[in-house]
């Protein structure tokens, strides 16, 4: 009797992998990174994304050109911002590819209409949802609010006019200042205890 005998070979797959260990980030106003390798993969990417032909060398050129430049003046600072910044470039363009397409369609095909316009204002939100990321990580959804309460009975009028000055920190205004700065020949009245007037008829027979 002839046995067969299976034997399954496996191939380690080593990749050799070279990080510079003194990056020059040449390219990080495009991706963010003072790793290039970084900087030219993401560029890589968000070219292929764009709803271009590809297989037009010169529109493929343009506008992979445009979106990149566009990248620069948003100048990411790290690979975080270059990913959220690439991800808002691909959901712009395919927004108003999908803008296009709707509006390209004839009048009677009302609902494929509709559906191109359906797509394209849910690429408009995800533009908006990234904004707003975008911001948060650069720290501009952070807001500090002081509530301060200022009151004047006993405080001068140039005291009161700082106070107002460091809660709203806006300078005052000339017409602020007229209305509550005091001087010697007018001084700023004070305010005196809350009086009621007495009640005429009330509890008599």
């Amino acid at each position: 009797m002839r046995k067969t005998k299976l034997e399954s070979e496996t191939k380690e797959v080593v990749r050799q992998i070279a990080i510079d260990p003194n990056p020059k980030g040449k390219h990080k106003d495009v991706g963010g990174s003072n790793q290039d390798a970084w900087n030219d993969w993401l560029t890589t990417g968000i070219s292929m994304a764009l709803p271009i032909n590809q297989n037009d060398p010169a529109a493929a050129n343009r506008a992979a050109t445009a979106v990149l430049s566009g990248m620069i003046d948003m100048k990411p600072a790290d690979p975080v911002e270059g990913i959220i910044i690439s991800q808002l470039m691909a959901a712009n363009q395919a927004s108003l590819a999908m803008y296009r397409r709707a509006w390209a369609q004839p009048n009677e095909y009302f609902e494929v209409r509709t559906r191109y316009l359906a797509l394209a204002d849910k690429a408009a939100r995800t533009v908006a949802l990234l904004t707003e990321r975008l911001d948060h990580h650069r720290g501009r959804g952070q807001q500090k609010i002081v509530v301060q309460h200022v009151t004047t009975n006993n405080v001068t009028a140039d005291q009161a006019v700082i106070a107002d000055n460091l809660v709203t920190n806006k300078p005052a205004g000339n017409a602020a200042l007229k209305s509550v700065t005091a001087s010697d020949a007018k001084p700023m009245p004070t305010l005196d205890a809350t009086r009621q007037h007495d009640l005429v008829g009330v509890g008599e027979v």
